[in-house]
C-alpha cells in the first residue's frame, strides 16, 4: 500500500528528518508511536502529498505520490486544527467527504445523500445530522470526522492522534470501530502517544523518532531498550499473558 524510499524533510531550513524507509503492506492496521517533535505527522503528510520530500520518494498504491492519480485516501486531522467556529452542519460536514466524487460543480445527488446518511448511522450519529459540529463532545466529533473520512468510500484511512482529549471509554469504542473497519478491507495508519491503547488493540506498530527505531507486533517492540531509544527516556514494561503495560520509569520510581 505505501512504500517510502530514503525520504528526507524539511521546513526551510529546518530537517524534520532524513534518510527514512518503511512499508505498509495493504490491509494492515499500523500505529506510529514517537514523542512530539520526532516528525511523526511530517511522515503521514508526506504520504498525503502535503508535503513535498526534500528528497526521496513516496509511493501510495503503487503510484508516486506526486503524480499519481486519484487514489481513495481518508485523512483525519488532530481536532486541534479544525476551525470549530466555522458554520457548517454535521450533515455538511460529512459530506465534504463526497466531493471528489461530484464532478464539476460541487452539488450533492441522492446517492451522496444516502451515503452521509449511512455512514452516520454506522457510527451511532445520525441524532446529530442538522447539529452544528461545535455542540457535539469530543468523541462525537471524532466521529463526525470519521464519517468524512469515511464518506470517501476509502481504501486507506489515516489518523493523526483520534484518540486525544478523549475519555477512556471513548477510545476504546473508536480504536474498536477502527478495527472493525480494517477487518473489513480498509488499510489503516494511526499516530498516537497512548503505548498502552495501541498495545492492547493495534496489530502493528511503529516507532518512530527522526527516523524508523522498530516495527513489528507490539510484543516484539515495546520493550524497555526499542523505547529507550523512541522516547530518549526509561520505560518501564510490565508484561502479564498477552497483556502489555508501560509507564514511565522515573514516576514508578518516585519517592513520593
Amino acid at each position: 500500500m505505501i512504500e517510502i524510499t530514503n525520504l528526507s524533510c524539511k521546513y526551510g531550513s529546518n530537517e524534520i528528518f532524513k534518510g527514512v524507509n518503511l512499508k505498509i503492506e495493504k490491509g494492515i492496521f499500523a500505529g506510529i508511536v514517537g514523542p512530539n517533535g520526532s516528525g511523526k505527522t511530517t511522515l503521514i503528510k508526506s504520504m498525503l502529498g502535503v508535503v513535498k520530500p526534500a528528497n526521496g520518494k513516496v509511493y501510495v498504491n503503487g503510484g508516486l505520490v506526486k503524480n499519481r492519480p486519484p487514489f481513495k485516501i481518508g485523512y483525519i486531522p488532530q481536532l486541534e486544527a479544525i476551525e470549530w467556529d466555522f458554520p457548517v452542519t454535521v450533515e455538511q460536514t460529512v459530506m465534504m467527504g463526497r466531493y471528489n466524487k461530484m464532478g464539476i460543480l460541487p452539488w450533492s445527488n441522492k446517492e451522496d445523500k444516502r451515503v452521509v446518511r449511512d455512514v452516520l448511522e454506522r457510527l451511532g450519529i445520525i441524532q446529530y445530522i442538522n447539529h452544528h459540529i461545535k455542540t457535539l463532545s469530543g468523541g462525537e466529533q471524532q466521529r463526525v470526522f470519521l464519517a468524512r473520512a469515511l464518506a470517501s468510500e476509502p481504501d486507506l484511512l489515516i489518523l493523526d492522534e483520534p484518540t486525544s482529549g478523549v475519555d477512556l471509554k471513548t477510545q476504546h469504542d473508536i480504536l474498536h470501530l477502527l478495527l472493525s473497519l480494517n477487518r473489513k478491507g480498509i488499510t489503516i495508519i494511526l499516530i498516537t502517544h497512548d503505548l498502552n491503547a495501541v498495545a492492547a488493540h493495534l496489530p502493528w506498530i511503529i516507532c518512530f523518532n527522526k527516523g524508523i527505531i522498530a516495527q513489528g507486533m507490539p510484543e516484539d517492540v515495546f520493550k524497555p531498550d526499542i523505547l529507550k531509544k523512541t522516547y530518549n527516556a526509561d520505560v518501564t514494561v510490565i508484561r502479564s499473558g498477552s497483556l502489555i503495560l508501560m509507564a514511565n520509569a522515573k514516576a514508578l520510581n518516585t519517592d513520593d
